[in-house]
């Protein structure tokens, strides 16, 4: 959703930054109706669903939907806008490098290991330019400093991770691990692929002047233009020792997070 700033829900699993095929000229209604979209989409219509609602969600402006009918099924699908961080391709156009930049790394900003949804605050630029808008009491509800994102998906260019913050304490957890609030030891071990850990974001991207996001990152000689950084709400990071035994916590015998028996008791 997007209501003058960029919160949003995130809960796409790593598997949709895979979409293979994923060439279809523009977000139109005409853009849905080609047969390389309907290819594109039938060929794993649950796996393109979720893809595409995120899609929207990043390239086309709040207010607006997107649908399409599955030929053979008559089954209708709609998807809502949200961010409208590339203008040209919602409009029909082909997306611009520009685009395709700032959609990945949206795509990858809203990728969630457990597929929960959690609540993420979005800052950067949209393709034209023109900064994602945010409140004070955006910046103060979704206070913890996550990550900056980068990367071009439809060009097979990848996409990248760069951490914004100092790792999780050992008695921290979250379902974004992937987002680079990583621990030292096992958590740094869960697998993102397809997206790459590059570094620190402080080391790898340009401050804008606000100080809330960067304007460019660059990685192995690549200088990518559209970035986006991201901000979680405190409730978001889950701590042994709340009483809650949650879905990254696991039993034990001591504080950590992978070893909480004071929420998730004693192992048997």
């Amino acid at each position: 959703m997007r209501s003058g700033n960029g919160l949003s829900f995130n809960g796409l699993s790593f598997n949709g930054l895979s979409f293979n095929g994923l060439s279809f000229n523009g977000l139109s209604f005409n853009g849905l109706s080609t047969s390389a979209f309907n290819t594109w989409f039938q060929s794993h219509p649950a796996q393109a669903d979720l893809v595409m609602r995120y899609v929207v969600r990043c390239a086309v402006p709040e207010g607006e939907t997107r649908a399409y009918t599955a030929p053979s099924t008559g089954q209708q699908y709609t998807w809502t806008g949200g961010l409208g961080l590339a203008p040209s391709w919602a409009s029909g156009t082909p997306a611009t490098e520009l685009e395709q930049q700032v959609v990945s790394a949206c795509l990858a900003a809203h990728t969630n290991r457990l597929g929960q949804s959690v609540s993420v605050s979005i800052l950067g630029r949209d393709a034209p330019g023109a900064a994602i808008p945010f409140t004070a009491e955006e910046l103060s509800s979704h206070s913890r400093r996550e990550a900056c994102f980068f990367g071009n998906l439809f060009s097979g260019q990848g996409v990248f991770v760069g951490a914004e913050r100092e790792p999780l304490g050992p008695n921290e957890s979250t379902s974004r691990a992937c987002g680079a609030l990583l621990h030292e030891g096992s958590e740094a071990k869960v697998p993102c692929a397809p997206m790459v850990h590059a570094g620190s974001c402080a080391s790898l991207c340009q401050l804008d002047p606000t100080g809330q996001f960067f304007t460019s990152c660059t990685h192995n000689g690549v200088t990518w233009p559209r970035p986006l950084t991201t901000r979680l709400s405190l409730a978001d990071i889950h701590k042994c020792g709340d009483t809650r035994c949650q879905a990254t916590e696991r039993c034990g015998t001591s504080f950590r997070y992978d070893s909480c028996g004071l929420d998730c008791g004693a192992c048997r």
